[in-house]
């Protein structure tokens, strides 16, 4: 009697912690799905409103201030990606008020042709709904920080249509080496449901036609020296925004000014080139590059320009977007010159350059699968080892955690972009 007493025991613990975890998930990710979609469907529309009305570009600096304004009402200046991410880190909380600021902020910068991305927002308003979802439920600190990691990925699945992605990256974003699997669950569950919404709701997944070439010695080299070249250029695009920030912060250091300088700059910028490629999150770039293989000699460097005074100066989106465009139009030129096809070359770059932005080899992988199909995924998970691994300690978000030395099994526990990592 007394060993099927314990039995019962066990089960009862198991039972009521997929139960709690079951709620978090169908509480979070239906919303995150809603909510997502509305937030596609805006950028969506307020791209097409610039497109249709270019006299929009100019009311960027104007937009920036009311930006600027927006967060100082609601009491969330400062705050960004980096705060959702202590928040998992250290149990700081998140504040409501960051979910309409972000969501307003983000239309408000594509509106005007601010060269930013969604996933930022996606991650702040994931994170926060994760994190109030779990306070609803009064979950303790530990589950708390697991509840925002599960909003992270549902509002990321639903903004992509990339579910394993995202479940991966959330799990993986915080800390580098090191995953607590009991947000495994939650997170898949909570994403399929806010995917599921969101395909409800009329969001197409973001996917691309891409014809994988035959698995060959010769080609799996060439891939490998294309991941090398793209992994100097993840380091590149991180530290350039990087040191836009810290220009801006010396330099600029009047917010007001600051957004209104660099909404200046970014409108001079579209005006001497005559194109508005680098506005917004340049999607169509992209699909031009992988489907297509079409880019032009300079587009990677001039997105990293435009991007890095975007949110250098105030601006709010996203980074992962841009680097897409930087990975895919770096690919698409320089795949050609070492014998890969120009439009397979912008698939390996996007997923390579992303997975040394984001240090997340796992995650960037499955990415590459949903996006496009598992014809090449042996190339692809060669690529993001590569690119992982050389990339070093770089990293678009300075709240990131590299727990693990990358190129020894050893514990250093560093922030992302701590020049001392390994030592």
């Amino acid at each position: 009697m007394k060993k099927i007493k314990d039995i019962c025991t066990v089960w009862r613990i198991y039972l009521l912690a997929l139960a709690k975890w079951l709620a978090v998930a169908a509480l979070t990710g239906p919303l995150c799905g809603a909510i997502g979609a509305a937030f596609h469907v805006g950028v969506e529309r307020v791209t097409e409103l610039r497109a249709a009305h270019g006299w929009l570009l100019y009311t960027l600096p104007l937009l920036g201030l009311a930006i600027g304004g927006i967060y100082k009402l609601f009491g969330t200046s400062g705050v960004s990606t980096n705060n959702i991410l202590e928040e998992v880190h250290s149990g700081r909380g998140v504040s409501l008020a960051l979910l309409p600021t972000i969501f307003a902020a983000t239309l408000l910068t594509h509106l005007g042709g601010g060269s930013v991305g969604r996933e930022g927002a996606a991650l702040q308003m994931g994170g926060t709904i994760g994190y109030q979802t779990g306070r609803l439920l009064r979950l303790d600190d530990s589950d708390l920080r697991t509840a925002t990691t599960v909003g992270m990925a549902a509002f990321f699945a639903a903004l992509f249509g990339t579910p394993m992605a995202a479940t991966v990256f959330a799990m993986g974003i915080t800390n580098v080496g090191r995953v607590y699997y009991v947000s495994l669950l939650p997170c898949l569950a909570a994403a399929l449901s806010a995917y599921g919404v969101s395909l409800l709701l009329g969001v197409e997944p973001t996917a691309f036609a891409v014809d994988a070439p035959a698995l060959a010695p010769g080609m799996l080299l060439r891939v490998a020296a294309l991941a090398v070249l793209c992994a100097f250029v993840s380091v590149l695009f991180c530290e350039t925004i990087h040191l836009a920030e810290r220009l801006a912060s010396k330099y600029l250091p009047n917010e007001w000014l600051c957004v209104v300088a660099g909404g200046c700059a970014i409108v001079g910028l579209t005006l001497l080139l005559g194109t508005t490629d680098y506005n917004g999150a340049g999607m169509a770039v992209i699909t031009r590059a992988v489907e297509r293989g079409e880019a032009a000699p300079a587009a990677f460097l001039l997105k990293l320009l435009f991007t890095a005074v975007s949110l250098s100066t105030g601006f709010k989106g996203g980074e992962v977007v841009p680097s897409f465009f930087v990975g895919a139009t770096f690919g698409c030129i320089v795949g050609p010159l070492l014998g890969i096809p120009a439009h397979f070359a912008a698939a390996v770059g996007l997923v390579s350059v992303f997975c040394g932005a984001v240090n997340c080899p796992l995650a960037s992988t499955f990415l590459a699968l949903e996006l496009f199909g598992a014809a090449g995924m042996l190339y692809f998970a060669l690529a993001c080892a590569l690119s992982f691994v050389l990339s070093g300690y770089s990293g678009i978000y300075s709240s990131q955690r590299i727990l693990y030395d990358k190129l020894k099994a050893q514990y250093i526990n560093v922030q992302t972009n701590a020049h001392h990592a390994g030592k």
